[in-house]
C-alpha cells in the first residue's frame, strides 16, 4: 500500500478507529489514505478535520461534484495517482457521468462540463500551478459565472489542501484501492 507500514485497525485510537469503520461501512472498504495517515494520529485528525471542513461544507456555491472535479483536475496536474483515481471515482458518482473524471484528469478544457465548471477549473489550475499570478481579473471571470468571493476561497482552499494531500500520497507511494477503479463506471453490486 505504501512505503510506510499502516497501523492495524485494532491499534488505532478509538476516535480514529470509529471513523475508519464508519467509512468502511459506507464504502464497503477502507480507503488506503485512512490507514496510511493513521500512523500519526494527531496529523490524521488535523488532516481529516480540514478535509471535512472543505469537502463537506454545506453553505457553499460549490456542489459536491464541483469539489471532486477540482480535486481530480489539480491532482492530475500534480501527477498524484491516488487522488486522481480515488476522487475521480467519487466525481463519477456525484456527477452521474462515467467519463467525466477521465476527461478532466486528461484535459478539462475538452471535457463534457459546463462553462461555469471550466471557469472554476481554470482558476483552480492557476492556483495549483501559478498561485503567485492570481489577480483581480481572475476574480472577475469567476464572478461572471456567479461565484462569490467565498466560493472562490473554497476553490483555492480545496486546490491548496489537495496539493498537500497529493504530495503526501506521492512521496509515500500510497496506492489507490482497486475498488476505486470501477466506482461510478458500473452499477453498484447489491
Amino acid at each position: 500500500m505504501s512505503r510506510y507500514p499502516a497501523p492495524e485497525l485494532a491499534d488505532l485510537p478509538d476516535d480514529i478507529r470509529t471513523k475508519v469503520l464508519e467509512v468502511q461501512e459506507k464504502a464497503g472498504f477502507v480507503p488506503n489514505v485512512f490507514l496510511a495517515l493513521a500512523r500519526r494520529p494527531a496529523e490524521w485528525r488535523a488532516f481529516f478535520a480540514y478535509h471535512d471542513a472543505l469537502m463537506l461544507k454545506e453553505d457553499s456555491g460549490l456542489t459536491k461534484g464541483d469539489r471532486e472535479m477540482i480535486v481530480t483536475t489539480t491532482s492530475a496536474a500534480n501527477n498524484c495517482l491516488y487522488c486522481v483515481v480515488a476522487h475521480g471515482a467519487i466525481l463519477r458518482i456525484y456527477e452521474k457521468k462515467p467519463l467525466v473524471a477521465d476527461q478532466v484528469a486528461v484535459n478539462y478544457r475538452k471535457a463534457d462540463i459546463t462553462p461555469r465548471q471550466r471557469a472554476m477549473l481554470d482558476f483552480a489550475m492557476k492556483v495549483c500551478l501559478h498561485s503567485d499570478e492570481v489577480a483581480d481579473p481572475d476574480f472577475a471571470a469567476l464572478h461572471a459565472h456567479g461565484f462569490t468571493d467565498e466560493d472562490i476561497w473554497d476553490i483555492a482552499a480545496i486546490t491548496a489542501f489537495f496539493g498537500l494531500s497529493n504530495r503526501m500520497a506521492s512521496f509515500s507511494n500510497m496506492l489507490p484501492n482497486p475498488e476505486f477503479y470501477l466506482m461510478g463506471r458500473v452499477p453498484k453490486q447489491k
